[in-house]
């Protein structure tokens, strides 16, 4: 319907990242993925009558990092504040938080999509617990497992400057992307170690007003992702074309049905009556700490954009895609060392490589050798781009030298003039029709007889000199 156009979106997302700490927030139990249920808890992460939190000062750190990486404030005095609700997979009832003095803000990230570039502010980042994880058995009922329960978060919310889930898309890869460049996360969303809160609200074209905002829970994949933001938009958009008033709740995305649906009314900060937690002392960082942290963090993506885009002659867009993952990027470097042509080396990763990436390991089934190999051939015009993508879906099978295959398939380019000038020719007089076409304005009937003339190559041909020679002979 064309009453889309006339809406746009606006969206602020809230990122919980469980981090890579071997122990929990306030206590010594484990954090280890998968283990039995209820094996890593203790009186303390359950938070039993008479126990003692103690903040493991490993999280401070690694919060205080992903501050540094996305630029924000990070604040010398903090506190914790405990977060009242009655859920039943927080056995206390509460949740250790921070409130008004969180220790990062003010920070921000820069993305890339096919409209160009971008900023999207953050609000903030703070540290908290993760709550624990409910089972739903058909014969047993609803079971909790507390393994979960205080396990370090930190939870990273945005400005509402995110427009569509194209650009939703983009920060959290970006983000996701620095976390792990940091090394304070793994980032696994299949695992629960990131994920992400939507808040969405829609609101006329030049409009300044914001709209009713809902909220998206405990979304980890950017498909769901992209494909609730879609839903949730067109049915905010629905319901006030049809007269209905949105209202502020919480929704859950059903990712077989693709569709949002009704939880529960959305609380505000008042509700959740935020105190100080008197058990734990102030969050104090000094300079000289705030010096050593900085100290270890490693170049982070945009650093190494910057350097393939200046150096290499990759597009910011390419040069974000190679940077989203550390693995990619340093097998990209790799690569680049061993051949005169990266910016080709770059784009056939992109385009037929990356798909094929175990996104468990990183690992890349081809090597930066082979990679470095197949770009020399194609840059140094010894094989056409169609070869060099044939030879690439071979090697996906498994490793051979790339010079000698060619040479043994006889997959050399055909660079001769003269031969190809004959070829073209003959392929102008077999396709009169390709001919007239193309003389009456029709630009695509070229590629046809482009085509015809490749045929002719076995493949093989310079695909620059076919196409000079014919229009040379059209002309």
């Amino acid at each position: 319907m064309n009453y889309y156009k006339g809406y746009e979106m606006v969206i602020g997302l809230e990122v919980h990242v469980e981090l890579k700490t071997e122990t929990k927030i306030f206590c010594s139990c484990k954090t280890t993925f998968g283990a039995a249920p209820n094996t890593q808890c203790c009186p303390v992460c359950m938070g039993m009558p008479g126990t003692l939190p103690v903040l493991n000062g490993k999280v401070v750190d690694y919060a205080v990092k992903a501050g540094i990486a996305t630029g924000c404030t990070i604040a010398r005095f903090s506190k914790q504040d405990r977060k009242n609700y009655f859920y039943p997979d927080l056995p206390k009832a509460y949740q250790i938080s921070q409130y008004d003095l969180p220790l990062c803000e003010r920070g921000h990230i820069d993305i890339e999509t096919e409209n160009g570039s971008k900023t999207i502010g953050i609000t903030r980042i703070h540290i908290e617990e993760d709550a624990g994880k409910l089972v739903h058995d058909d014969k047993l009922g609803t079971l909790i497992d507390c393994n979960r329960c205080g396990v370090p978060l930190i939870e990273i919310v945005s400005e509402p400057d995110i427009r569509s889930a194209e650009e939703a898309d983009a920060y959290l890869r970006k983000l996701r992307a620095i976390i792990m460049y940091t090394g304070v996360s793994d980032c696994r969303m299949n695992e629960g170690s990131l994920r992400c809160d939507v808040n969405l609200s829609v609101r006329k074209v030049g409009e300044e007003k914001f709209g009713t905002r809902t909220e998206m829970k405990n979304l980890n994949s950017f498909q769901f992702i992209a494909k609730a933001i879609d839903y949730e938009y067109r049915r905010q958009v629905d319901a006030i074309e049809s007269g209905e008033v949105i209202v502020q709740e919480t929704r859950r995305f059903d990712s077989a049905a693709g569709k949002t649906y009704s939880m529960r009314r959305k609380e505000d900060a008042n509700d959740y009556r935020y105190f100080p937690d008197p058990d734990l002392p102030p969050i104090e960082i000094s300079e000289e700490k705030l010096s050593s942290l900085k100290a270890e963090i490693p170049m982070l993506p945009d650093e190494r954009k910057e350097i393939y885009t200046s150096k290499y002659g990759l597009t910011p867009y390419d040069g974000e895609m190679i940077t989203s993952e550390k693995s990619v990027a340093d097998y990209f470097e790799k690569c680049a060392a061993l051949t005169a042509y990266p910016k080709i080396a770059a784009n056939i990763l992109i385009t037929d490589i990356l798909r094929y990436m175990d996104e468990e390991s990183g690992d890349i089934p081809i090597s930066p050798e082979n990679l470095a190999k197949v770009a020399e051939m194609q840059g140094s015009q010894r094989i056409n781009s169609s070869t060099a993508k044939k030879m690439v879906k071979e090697l996906l099978s498994g490793p051979f030298d790339p010079e000698l295959y060619a040479e043994e398939n006889g997959l050399w380019q055909i660079n001769d003039t003269v031969l190809l000038e004959k070829m073209v020719k003959e392929a102008v007089s077999a396709n009169a029709k390709s001919v007239e076409d193309y003389k009456n304005g029709k630009e695509s009937a070229l590629k046809a007889i482009v085509g015809a003339v490749m045929a002719k190559t076995g493949g093989k041909g310079n695909p620059v000199i076919i196409n000079e020679l014919l229009e040379k002979e059209l002309k």
